[in-house]
């Protein structure tokens, strides 16, 4: 997996009004897998599916 975001990974919609963070889609980050790692401040971050198809952020 690339460490870059494609262009239109991370979209803004221009009806929004002031500065709302990027939306990135959950797709564009795991692809066909179920995790990813986050590096953050020199620390790694795991970001999981479970099975109940939730977000879950470890360290």
């Amino acid at each position: 997996m690339s460490d870059t975001l494609a262009p239109a990974a991370a979209s803004r919609d221009p009806a929004e009004a002031g500065d709302a963070p990027p939306r990135l889609s959950s797709r564009s980050l795991f692809g066909t897998g179920r995790e990813v790692i986050i590096e953050h401040d020199g620390a790694d971050y795991r970001l999981r599916v479970t099975s109940n198809g939730k977000l879950i952020l470890t360290k």
